[in-house]
């Protein structure tokens, strides 16, 4: 059976469920890819039995490492102004990072 350890980390204030050799995707970290990032705010360990932190559970880490940058999907905002012929359509695309987790320790 593989290994069902995961963790929920809280990483540029969003939390994530993540677990051993899996892929997320995080908002930007200013990192070039093939850099190792740890994320030091864990707040639950799950699996054969589950530690809970109050607020974070105490010295456990997750190490990932960086696999490339991407964006995300395209925001379009409209705004006008009635009775004057403005108007205006503005579309916005947010940077992320995608991170493979390694290993979760405690």
């Amino acid at each position: 059976m593989a290994d069902s350890r995961f963790a929920i980390i809280e990483a540029q204030g969003l939390q994530f469920r993540v677990a051993p050799n899996e892929e997320i995707i995080v908002p930007h970290l200013d990192k070039e890819p093939g850099a190792d990032v740890t994320f030091q705010r864990v707040l639950l360990i799950g699996g054969d039995s589950i530690q809970v932190g109050a607020p974070l559970v105490q010295g456990a880490t997750v190490l990932a490492t960086i696999v490339g940058h991407e964006k995300g999907e395209k925001v379009t905002v409209g705004t006008f102004k009635r009775r004057k012929k403005y108007r205006r359509k503005i579309g916005y695309r947010d940077s992320r990072t995608r991170v493979k987790i390694l290993d979760i320790r405690v």
